[in-house]
Formats: C-alpha cells, sequence, structure tokens
C-alpha cells in the first residue's frame, strides 16, 4: 500500500512527488507512474532545442510557492533541473506503464490502479499528466503518402530551407512559427479566426514583428477544407476557393485533457472542466488533478505545475495523510 500514487511525471507530477518527501512522507510510499519512456516527455519532444522554457506563461507570475522553482531557463537547463530533482529526492518512477483504470474503495480511504503491468494500492492518487497527450487531428483526412510531410510537432523530422505551412492560433503556433523561421524556412501561419486571443504577450509579440517584416507570412480568416498530394508536396485547399502548395504542413492544434479517461475514474464534471475543490481536490476524496489538469485552458506553465504539486500537498496532508509542509 502506497501513501501517494501520481500518474505523470512531468514537472507537475515531478513537483508532486517532491513535495511528499518535503512533507515527511517516506519515499517507498511514494509512486509515479509515466506511459512515456522518460519523464518531461512533452517537453523533450514538442519544445525545440534552442526554445526558452519561460516561467511566467499565460498570464500566470513567476512566483513560486513550494519547493520548487525555475526562472526562465533553456529546454536543457529546465531537464536538468527536473532529473537533480529526481535525483536529490530518490524518487521512485516506473516508467513505461499506462494506467487505465482507477478504482476507489468505497469501505476505506484506498484506490487500486490497474496498469498494463502491475496493480496497486494508494491512500491518495494524484493525476499529474499534461494535455498534450495526443495532439488535435483535422476533420478532413490526410493522404498517407504525405506522412513523412505533414506533421503534428517540429522536433521529429528535420525541417530546413522548406516552403511550410503552420496550423493553428495558440502558442505553439507561434512558438513553431518563429524556430521554423530561425533554421531559415519561407513560412505561413494559417488560422481560422482574424486576431489571437489564446498567445501569451511575448508570442503574440514575436510573431506579430516577424510578420511586420515579411519574415513570415499570416493567412487569418482561412480554413482549410483538404489537402491533396501533388507530387509528394502537400497541396492544401482552403474555403476561399485558393490552392497553395507546401513542401510540409505543421499542425499546432494544441492537445486535449484526457476528459473520458477522468469521467470514467468517476470525476464530475461542469461544461468541459472537471469539478475541482480546495487544493485541487476532485469530487472523489483523495484524488487531486494538478499542472495543466488543474489549470483548464490556462495551463502550460511550470510554475503552474510546480505550484499546483505544493497546494494539493498542503490539502493532502490535512485530510489524508500523516504529513506536514514546511
Amino acid at each position: 500500500m502506497k501513501d501517494i500514487i501520481i500518474i505523470g511525471a512531468g514537472p507537475a507530477g515531478i513537483s508532486m512527488a517532491v513535495e511528499a518527501v518535503n512533507a515527511g512522507i517516506s519515499t517507498d510510499k511514494i509512486l509515479i507512474l509515466e506511459k512515456s519512456e522518460e519523464h518531461s516527455f512533452t517537453i523533450k519532444k514538442y519544445y525545440p532545442d534552442n526554445k526558452l522554457v519561460t516561467a511566467n506563461y499565460k498570464g500566470f507570475a513567476a512566483a513560486c510557492t513550494g519547493v520548487m522553482c525555475l526562472a526562465d531557463s533553456s529546454k536543457h537547463e529546465t531537464i536538468s533541473y527536473l532529473d537533480k530533482s529526481i535525483e536529490d529526492h530518490k524518487l521512485n518512477v516506473h516508467y513505461s506503464e499506462t494506467v487505465y483504470k482507477i478504482h476507489q474503495d468505497k469501505t476505506e480511504q484506498k484506490f487500486v490502479i490497474y496498469t498494463d503491468k502491475n496493480t496497486y494500492k494508494s491512500k491518495v492518487v494524484v493525476i499529474a499528466v499534461g494535455i498534450l497527450g495526443k495532439p488535435n487531428k483535422p476533420e478532413y483526412k490526410v493522404p498517407v503518402t504525405l506522412n513523412e510531410k505533414v506533421l503534428f510537432d517540429v522536433t521529429s523530422k528535420e525541417i530546413k530551407d522548406s516552403k511550410v505551412l503552420v496550423v493553428g492560433g495558440g502558442d505553439s503556433a507561434s512558438e513553431y512559427c518563429q524556430y521554423l523561421h530561425q533554421v531559415g524556412n519561407d513560412v505561413t501561419l494559417s488560422y481560422r479566426k482574424d486576431s489571437f486571443s489564446r498567445m501569451n504577450e511575448i508570442n503574440l509579440e514575436s510573431l506579430t514583428s516577424l510578420a511586420n517584416q515579411n519574415e513570415i507570412k499570416l493567412k487569418l480568416n482561412s480554413n482549410i477544407t483538404s489537402i491533396e498530394d501533388e507530387n509528394g508536396k502537400s497541396k492544401v485547399i482552403f474555403t476561399e476557393n485558393e490552392a497553395e502548395i507546401f513542401d510540409f504542413v505543421v499542425y499546432a492544434l494544441g492537445g486535449s485533457t484526457p476528459e473520458n479517461f477522468l469521467k470514467l475514474i468517476g470525476i464530475e464534471f461542469d461544461g468541459p472542466n472537471p469539478i475541482l475543490k480546495e487544493g485541487y481536490e476532485t469530487t472523489i476524496p483523495g484524488l487531486f488533478l494538478t499542472g495543466d489538469l488543474s489549470a483548464g485552458k490556462r495551463g502550460g506553465s511550470i510554475i503552474w505545475a510546480f505550484n499546483s504539486a505544493n497546494t494539493a500537498m498542503k490539502r493532502i496532508c490535512e485530510n489524508y495523510l500523516d504529513c506536514k509542509i514546511n
């Protein structure tokens, strides 16, 4: 029986375990389960190597309330900090292990967690997965012959000296444009609305500056109806009765929260968002959501991930475990 099992080994999950150790819980009573082969998979896969990982993100001030804290850092510095946190606190992380079911025991404060490799029991469960488990995909089908040319991130394949269309209107879209331009590509951004409302100020200013200098092209109020294979390139058809050919198309449509999984557990929702009580506790006693899942659409801040872990840990110590936050 564990005291606390944490699902997800990103910044939120790692900081949750660090907070638990700091509160006096023995490391052998703490377990992190991570479906990927390594921790912080989203940062490692979706962040370009030279992209700054910002502490102040989407309006969240970079003010730390818990044990872990990080200023604006490079991707390497961020990963190294998380590596060191795991090592210094002797955290027990099971990689390549997927949770597919969580059962609440109605007779006592206990959960049974079922994975593809084992079954565990724990007094408290914290779900700290990000919202980028699977990138959102367009409604229209993309020809399989273009699988190497139509992508959902900018790091899985080297893109240089190419004509590239980025599709999306959030922070990822701006960051992809900045990165692709920096490495020498001819970049166009397609967005279905007439203005950007989901970007943080830094990304909006960077994107606007590049557009004003004609370094990238903006296609606002543009909707794509289909993509065709044109001799190995992507022929993009827009609803405005125009078509354009690109070497690569990169979608930055964001990810969706694992809503179905959370609902199957029994967590109640208010519309698209899970109902959260004090300390980011769900409607199931002893089951918490931290990181992106506790922030909703505002998610993405590493500082938020760290701070939400500290807030949740206070509630856990008050109500469930014999521990205390200093």
